[in-house]
């Protein structure tokens, strides 16, 4: 696994890590986000480079605004000694790494995720893709970047929701692998944890998970706990007025297979209260119609843990402790969804 990098001031992390490269061009991808806040942070310590700017948010991870980074690239006449610096949250950090993986059969990319989720989890492990015919991260490649260079000043750019966002991640990485970090959390004024602490613990929890199972042929599958529903309702709502971001998603997620977990792994009641206490106190509840049960449920048969035509989850045994492969039929997903819109 290649480093990840902290520092507070992004531009020296650019002078330090970029500059004693060798590499024949330089593009920077952004989208008009970070083009407008994050760029000017680290543009005079940028070398020589060229910047192509795509639109931001999940409903343009596809294989269209992949031609569009393709074509920019073979327009830069990019050979296989260029290197692409994404600067972005997960979804330009997931798409520029695969268009890179793809393109004259691979160069070389540095992810510097400007996101708290991106910092947090998809900076670790090379999960790279795209999502294609409504399945999020249908398409993709397990790729490592050359280095992922962090630096919390970039989280001041965010909107408030975008920082509750990335907090469900740090949350899910306290309930599958350390009671002790769960504890720790500041649920009742979430936005004043310590994000420079908090990022640089769950770093290194995914990093153990991943250098254990690179390829998720295991252990890695933990770290999906929450997704498989959560995935399901962040597609499902993604084009409506009832738009989620990818961790208010998997906040309900979590919740629903919290509930699975203390009917199928043993987790004790009094946990699955206290997370669905905590989780609601700080992303509140969706409203789930019943109408939309049926559809969000037929989402899942295409999660990518699952075997044949037996959906698979990552669910609790307690608070800190994860287990894989678990069976889970559509009647007692059903049933999850209902413990999610009564409680």
């Amino acid at each position: 696994m290649n480093p990840v990098i902290f520092h507070p001031s992004p531009e020296a992390l650019i002078k330090e890590e970029i500059q004693s490269l060798d590499f024949s061009q330089l593009l920077v991808l952004t989208d008009q986000n970070t083009l407008r806040d994050c760029y000017p942070l680290i543009e005079k310590s940028l070398p020589k480079h060229s910047v192509f700017t795509i639109s931001p948010g999940e409903e343009f991870k596809t294989l269209k605004t992949c031609s569009e980074i393709w074509e920019k690239m073979t327009e830069l006449a990019l050979d296989r000694k260029a290197l692409i610096l994404n600067l972005g949250g997960g979804v330009l950090g997931d798409m520029g790494g695969f268009c890179a993986s793809i393109y004259k059969r691979g160069i070389r990319f540095i992810n510097m995720p400007t996101t708290l989720l991106s910092q947090v989890d998809a900076s670790v492990g090379g999960k790279l893709g795209v999502d294609f015919q409504g399945f999020k991260n249908h398409l993709g490649v397990f790729n490592e970047p050359e280095v992922v260079l962090i630096s919390s000043k970039f989280l001041r750019t965010l909107p408030k929701q975008e920082l509750r966002s990335g907090f469900a991640e740090v949350i899910k990485h306290g309930l599958i692998q350390d009671r002790a970090y769960f504890d720790s959390l500041n649920f009742q004024n979430w936005d004043q944890n310590d994000w420079t602490s908090l990022i640089s613990h769950s770093v290194e929890i995914k990093k153990q998970v991943v250098q254990e199972d690179p390829k998720e042929l295991g252990l890695r599958k933990i770290l999906n706990f929450g997704h498989t529903l959560g995935h399901a309702l962040e597609t499902f709502y993604l084009n409506g007025p009832k738009h989620l971001l990818h961790g208010e998603a998997i906040a309900a997620g979590m919740i629903c297979e919290a509930w699975l977990s203390a009917e199928k792994t043993g987790l004790a009641k009094k946990e699955l209260f206290e997370i669905a206490e905590k989780l609601i106190q700080v992303y509140g509840k969706i409203e789930i119609e019943s109408s939309e049960w049926e559809a969000i449920l037929e989402l899942c048969l295409q999660d990518k843990k699952n075997e044949g035509k037996t959906i698979l989850f990552s669910l609790l045994q307690s608070i800190g402790s994860c287990t894989y492969n678990i069976p889970v039929s559509r009647g007692e997903m059903t049933q999850a969804l209902t413990y999610y819109t009564t409680i």
